[in-house]
C-alpha cells in the first residue's frame, strides 16, 4: 500500500470519527436539553401537596408515630376551617373577578376580545387544576 493510500485512509478515518463524534454530541445534547428543560412540570393536586409537606415535616422534625397522628388531626381540622373561610369568601372574590374582567373587556378592540377570552379560559383551567 502506498504512502498516499495510507494517508487517504487515515484522513477518511479521522473524518468518520469527527462526524460520528459531532452527531453523537448533537444527539446527546438534544436529548439532555429536552429531557431536563422541556419536560412537563409535575403538577400535584392540593391533597398530594399537603401529603408531601406532612411527610417532609415528619422527616425533618422526626415526629413519633403518635405525634404524626396528632399533627395530622390538627392539620385536618385547620384544612376544614380554611375550606369554610374560602366558601364564605369565594362568592365575593368571584364577583370582583367578574367585574374586573368586564372592565377589561370594555377597553379591548374587537380583535383583542377573542384573544382575551382565550387567555381567560387558560387562566381558569390553570386555577381549576391548581385547586384554587
Amino acid at each position: 500500500m502506498s504512502e498516499a493510500a495510507i494517508r487517504q485512509k487515515a484522513t477518511l478515518w479521522l473524518a468518520v470519527v469527527f462526524v460520528l463524534g459531532a452527531a453523537l454530541g448533537g444527539i446527546l445534547g438534544y436529548a439532555f436539553a429536552h429531557r431536563t428543560y422541556a419536560s412537563a412540570p409535575t403538577v400535584l393536586t392540593p391533597e398530594a401537596r399537603r401529603a408531601q409537606r406532612r411527610q417532609q415535616m415528619n422527616r425533618e422534625v422526626n415526629l413519633t408515630p403518635e405525634q404524626q397522628k396528632e399533627v395530622a388531626a390538627i392539620l385536618d381540622e385547620a384544612q376544614n376551617q380554611y375550606k369554610a373561610i374560602r366558601a364564605s369568601v369565594d362568592p365575593q372574590a368571584e364577583s370582583v373577578r367578574r367585574e374586573t374582567r368586564d372592565k377589561i373587556r370594555g377597553l379591548l378592540t374587537a380583535d383583542q376580545k377573542p384573544k382575551f377570552e382565550e387567555f381567560l379560559r387558560k387562566l381558569d383551567e390553570e386555577r381549576k387544576r391548581m385547586g384554587e
